[in-house]
């Protein structure tokens, strides 16, 4: 099997990732859930507003389904992140997501947890650990503390080799003197100051009992560097971006997207991130999760599609978008930002 770390260069467009996955044969996401009696999928009262910052990040993973890196200049603008935090004004969205890329580099990053902290809104950072390091975030850490921001992490594995094979030489060894300083600083210590992982596989499988890889995390990271945390997520990967270009570099395309589709657990339909998340691109944009708008899905059926717009109507019901690569948060135990479904 060919080395993620050579994976660089996504599909060309994110059409070219549609068909492809229109080549492998597996059936439409949405009369699986017809046969089921879960169609069609529309969304629950929206709990999260998660806001992709953008694309620029100091790290150029093997997996990342944004295509992020440090050459990337997609990044929100204050004026666009002001309408976020006016949607998060307007209604009662409890949670404010912001991710990227790595969404603490944006300009607009600090201003966006404040002016959420000012509403009374739960505040997560899905934080890549090595941003932490940077000369240039020397006071991120205390920064996210004394606003109570829940630090949601991604650390691969807890063994170096699963780690820098899929972010790089050297990022393992970043990312644990990252959670030491987080632990230093009261996350994970039962302060309230809440620190979560993230798992996904290496490989083109799907990730094991959650569970009893948090299991194994707590005993690893504690035993071998003194870390603790609160809760780990495994996430399945989505067949997009990067990760698809290292299936279709490998031949294992058609076999993972059999292994999603014969894993389908219609228990899991019911919580997908989709039906509680309401997603913003870096240039306002709406979309249904952050895998369709690294699809270039917005959302549709008549929805709102921009910020300005749903700013205008002001309804934040709509129904889903789906392709086959939902598939990939209803195989196994399921799989979302906030982990495993069933």
């Amino acid at each position: 099997m060919p080395s993620l770390l050579a994976i660089r260069h996504p599909l060309a467009d994110t059409g070219s990732q549609l068909r492809v996955l229109a080549k492998t044969g597996a059936p439409s996401f949405d009369d699986v859930i017809a046969a089921n009696g879960l169609a069609p999928l529309a969304t629950a009262r929206i709990e999260v507003l998660q806001v992709n910052v953008g694309k620029l990040c100091n790290q150029t993973c093997a997996h990342c389904h944004v295509d992020a890196g440090p050459d990337r200049r997609e990044l929100m603008t204050a004026e666009t992140a002001l309408k976020a935090i006016e949607l998060l004004r307007r209604h009662a969205i409890p949670t404010l997501d912001i991710t990227g890329g790595a969404p603490e580099l944006n300009p607009q990053f600090r201003m966006l947890v404040d002016e959420a902290v000012k509403l009374g809104r739960r505040v997560i950072d899905r934080c890549n650990l090595t941003v932490l390091m940077l000369p240039a975030q020397a006071d991120l850490v205390d920064f996210l503390a004394e606003r109570r921001v829940e630090v949601t992490a991604s650390l691969p594995s807890f063994r170096q080799a699963g780690t820098d094979a899929q972010r790089g030489d050297g990022v393992f060894a970043k990312s644990i003197e990252a959670l030491k300083r987080l632990n230093a600083a009261g996350y994970g210590r039962g302060t309230g100051l809440v620190l979560e992982l993230v798992h996904n596989p290496v490989g083109a499988f799907l990730p094991g009992s959650q569970a009893s890889i948090e299991r194994d995390y707590r005993r690893a990271l504690s035993e071998a560097h003194g870390i603790v945390f609160d809760r780990l997520h495994t996430i399945a990967n989505m067949p997009i971006s990067r990760f698809l270009e290292f299936l279709e570099r490998s031949g294992n395309t058609e076999r993972y997207m059999d292994v999603l589709v014969r894993a389908f657990n219609p228990r899991t339909v019911s919580g997908v991130m989709c039906r509680t998340h309401l997603s913003v691109g870096w240039d306002g944009a709406l979309y249904d999760c952050d895998f369709n708008q690294m699809l270039a899905l917005p959302v549709d059926h008549g929805a709102p599609a921009t910020l300005d717009a749903l700013l205008a109507s002001g309804d934040l019901a709509r129904t889903v978008r789906t392709g086959h690569h939902c598939f990939g948060c209803t195989a196994g135990a399921g799989s979302s930002c906030g982990g495993a479904l069933d």
